[in-house]
């Protein structure tokens, strides 16, 4: 039997981040490893610029393995295969979100801004996640009441100002049309805020709102492994973590801030109509 075996792993979140972990570093080594051979292995997916490469899915199914060797009845969500359910979800049951490669063009051109996340939803729930950053080894763990870590270090976030004195964190999306209004929204948000930052790793930019090298972040179009262990580790941190108009985080829009700037932030982004557009 398995050192991890399902027995030996229970469904509370220490036991389920301590399991996360262990997978996370693993699959952050077989990522650089595999970088350049995997880098001649490009293919695209919604759009010629939304790469995927062959270390994306040898992570993915790594992960899926051990995962099932663990924990043979959990589901997972996964960017590249998809859900794998278990086979009878009942209550107390955990499925695993997991980002295999968390900025893929990042990998193709060996920008140190590329992590493995990987988040334990229970019931629902997300209650563990972890981010390690592939390139660095840098990793930031949280636990749902547990607080937010990056190694032994808690994070608290940061306190700006004003939103006048934020540093803002962003993305944009891979079709033409989207990016055409995130731009708009940009070229007003800018003159609002301290400055922009675009780093292409929406697991990494959570993370960094955190432990405060980014006062806020928002973006529209994330699916939940680009969010749900960065977005843990963020709202264990104290940083709020929401959609606009009352709306939850999610597809339409992911704002994280501290809650100093958090209204004003999304005030403004609402007035941009920054959930809108394709």
């Amino acid at each position: 039997m398995s050192e991890f075996s399902a027995a030996s792993t229970p469904s509370t979140p220490g036991a389920l981040l301590e399991l996360a972990v262990r997978v996370a570093r693993d699959a952050a080594a077989t990522a650089r490893r595999m970088r350049a051979a995997a880098i001649g292995d490009v293919q695209t997916k919604s759009t010629a610029t939304d790469v995927v490469t062959a270390a994306d899915k040898a992570v993915e199914r790594q992960v899926i393995e051990a995962l099932r060797e663990s924990r043979p009845g959990d589901g997972v969500l996964g960017e590249e295969y998809g859900t794998t359910e278990a086979a009878e979800p009942s209550a107390g049951s955990v499925r695993w979100i997991l980002d295999p490669i968390d900025g893929t063009v990042n990998y193709l051109y060996g920008l140190p801004q590329y992590a493995v996340s990987l988040a334990a939803e229970l019931d629902g729930e997300v209650v563990a996640g972890v981010v390690v950053n592939a390139a660095t080894g840098d990793e930031w763990t949280a636990t749902r009441g547990g607080g937010a870590w990056r190694g032994d270090r808690r994070l608290h976030g940061s306190a700006p100002a004003g939103l006048g004195q934020a540093l803002v964190g962003t993305g944009f999306g891979y079709d033409a049309r989207r990016r055409a209004h995130q731009g708009r929204v940009l070229a007003e948000l800018i003159t609002q805020v301290r400055d922009i930052r675009r780093f292409g790793a929406a697991a990494l930019d959570l993370c960094a709102v955190a432990e405060g090298t980014l006062d806020a972040y928002y973006e529209k179009g994330l699916n939940p492994w680009d969010w749900a262990a960065g977005g843990l580790v963020a709202t264990e941190a104290g940083i709020v973590v929401s959609g606009l108009s009352g709306a939850a985080p999610g597809l339409d829009m992911v704002v994280a801030a501290s809650p100093a700037i958090h209204g004003p932030l999304h005030d403004a982004l609402a007035v941009l109509d920054a959930a809108g557009g394709p």
